[in-house]
């Protein structure tokens, strides 16, 4: 049975679903769920969120069950190799599964990642550090990186942190 709970953003509300103790899901615009809402199910996940929207947390320790292909699953999983507050390109993600060629392929599994922030599909860029589509638009792609940022110590292609407070 799927549990399904809001938290609330720095840029707007998230839909975090859950399976049984898995993450199955984020969502930047919550709309309907096939499922129960019981935003106490979705306690630790909320916390750590938090946690990460005020510099403290870099890492996520939740048991995820993202939804998708095998080819999918593998981008997924390289994607939780990006360190904090570093990028990669789709190219580079695409070299390091072994598939040079499948850039754009590489691409579509991004942008399908069921649980974005946590699996960090906004640490990827375009090869020239461009912003490119992000499902929660590109002003929360930049703020993500901001964050990290700034809490790294770092600058990554020049984008600018988000404000403290």
């Amino acid at each position: 049975m799927i549990v399904f709970g809001i938290v609330p953003a720095p840029f707007g509300e998230l839909l975090v679903a859950k399976e049984g103790e898995a993450v199955v899901e984020i969502r930047f615009r919550p709309g309907d769920v096939d499922g129960v809402r019981d935003d106490g199910a979705i306690a630790d996940v909320a916390a750590q969120l938090r946690e990460y929207f005020r510099g403290e947390r870099r890492a996520f320790d939740l048991p995820l069950a993202p939804r998708g292909t095998e080819f999918q699953q593998l981008v997924w999983a390289t994607l939780q190799r990006i360190p904090y507050g570093e990028t990669r390109s789709y190219a580079e993600i695409a070299r390091e599964i072994g598939r040079p060629a499948a850039v754009r392929a590489v691409g579509a599994a991004n942008g399908a990642n069921p649980i974005p922030i946590v699996i960090p599909c906004h640490r990827v860029v375009g090869s020239n550090g461009s912003l490119t589509g992000f499902g929660g638009g590109i002003e929360t792609k930049r703020w993500l990186l901001g964050l990290e940022s700034r809490a790294a110590g770092l600058t990554l292609f020049g984008y600018s942190a988000p404000a403290s407070g």
